[in-house]
């Protein structure tokens, strides 16, 4: 009987480990996907949080300082400054008045943190 008892409490550390990481590694892969204008109303809730941030490239804002890129993102008259340090390369799209998606978090001095970004692709693809 005794042998039962260690191969039950073996098997339920075993699937209680499995069951924690799982929730675990799901809640910190979770993202909400949030405009410039979103973000700024989420107020306290925001910074911290891991979140995607939508919106359009600034005109003259993109500046590349060694392995950081940096520029700024608007939507609906807001905007919202946004550091990139990631080792991935930026994509070839990623121009002024492009619509991007950067990924990563605010901090308390309202610079977005991305640790990736997409862009939209040009608009000659899209069906006149």
């Amino acid at each position: 009987m005794k042998k039962y008892g260690k191969f039950a409490a073996l098997i339920t550390v075993v699937v209680g480990t499995m069951g924690w990481l799982a929730f675990s590694g799901g809640k910190q892969s979770e993202a909400y996907y949030k405009t410039v204008n979103e973000v700024q109303q989420m107020g306290q809730k925001a910074y911290g949080q891991r979140l995607r941030l939508e919106g359009n490239v600034a005109a003259g804002s993109i500046k590349r300082e060694g392995n950081h890129t940096q520029f700024v993102l608007e939507y609906q008259n807001t905007s919202m400054k946004v550091i990139y340090t990631g080792t991935d390369p930026l994509p070839d799209t990623l121009k002024d008045g492009a619509q991007a998606l950067a990924d990563g978090k605010l901090d308390r001095d309202q610079i977005f943190r991305a640790g990736t970004v997409q862009a939209k692709c040009a608009s000659k693809y899209e069906s006149k």
